[in-house]
């Protein structure tokens, strides 16, 4: 028995592989099935194809070039169970004893033994906080829904990349007034090419205030705070939507006893062919594999990861 840590498409793609190899899986998430893309923007559209996307080569048939949020969620489901995958959901790992061949894994919800272990949950469940006084107000949130809850408010976007510029422009056409805060000196360079030049020309038409080159130094209930070029600054202010990027559980890990790697990436320490860590017989797989690296891996560039999992627990086997 291979215990999956971790529902989502790359957790799924692992089940699948080893259930190719007749070697029996069992996938257990702490929230709802590929809970990342559930937690995403509920209009945003994947910057791949479909066919990128897809695992254990189940079809997966968009309207679009690119696929939504709504179409992939349908189609992870339907790759699941197509297989008939053994998932457990809304259960939380939170503790792995013993040594490879013989693992107990602990849940919130009971004990199951396992030969093998995989971590595959990778990163969008814990936001990195910007330690500013004001953080832990009720209008601060670092995850972004939809724009109709902020309409006609005055809206602090926080953040250069894709994220901060999505939410930006979306509130903007409901009729928020937006400010957009950059730490940098421009938007950052991933974003999206066809998204890049419409929040430019809105930032020049004042349509939406920017600034960069500025931090956010605290935020008050009815205001934010300010360290621009020019000095402080305070704006009138109703919501704060923080896009400052996501980080792996690296206290999850390190319980797990994965060593991570002591430069500012804090990568899980793995073989690179096989993705096994430093604990004997406890695998990583996904996004999680790059640590604070959030921008290399994807779900389109870490599917092989399923494979080479498989294949090294196959041949341990024999």
């Amino acid at each position: 028995m291979v215990i999956i840590v971790g529902a989502g498409p790359i957790g799924l793609a692992t089940a699948i592989e080893l259930k190719r190899l007749n070697i029996p899986a069992k996938i257990i998430e702490r929230g709802c099935l590929v809970n990342s893309i559930f937690n995403y923007p509920k209009d945003m559209t994947f910057f791949s194809t479909s066919e990128r996307l897809e695992i254990g080569e189940v079809p997966f048939i968009s309207h679009n070039p690119k696929p939504t949020r709504r179409e992939a969620l349908e189609y992870y489901r339907r790759a699941a169970e197509s297989y008939n995958l053994d998932i457990h959901l809304y259960e939380e790992v939170q503790d792995i004893e013993g040594s490879d061949h013989s693992f107990t894994i602990s849940t919130s919800k009971g004990t199951y033994k396992a030969e093998k272990v995989v971590v595959a949950t990778g990163f969008y469940d814990i936001p990195n906080k910007m330690g500013v006084p004001g953080e832990d107000l009720q209008k601060v949130t670092h995850y972004y829904d939809e724009a109709h809850a902020y309409a006609w408010q005055d809206v602090l976007v926080i953040g250069g990349g894709n994220s901060a510029v999505d939410a930006a422009l979306e509130t903007y056409r409901s009729h928020a007034n937006v400010t957009l805060s950059v730490r940098d000196s421009q938007i950052k360079d991933s974003v999206k090419y066809w998204v890049k030049p419409d929040i430019k020309n809105r930032i020049k038409n004042n349509e939406i205030t920017g600034y960069f080159n500025t931090e956010v130094k605290e935020i008050l209930p009815h205001e934010v705070i300010l360290e621009t070029p020019n000095g402080i600054e305070a704006i009138s202010n109703d919501f704060v939507l923080a896009m400052t990027g996501y980080q792996p559980n690296f206290k999850l890990m390190k319980k797990f006893g994965i060593a991570l790697t002591d430069d500012k990436d804090k990568m899980p320490v793995y073989d690179e062919k096989s993705l096994e860590t430093n604990r004997k017989g406890i695998y990583v797989a996904g996004v999680v594999c790059g640590g604070m690296d959030t921008s290399r891996l994807f779900i389109e560039n870490t599917r092989v990861h399923a494979e080479h999992i498989a294949n090294d627990i196959q041949e341990k086997k024999g």
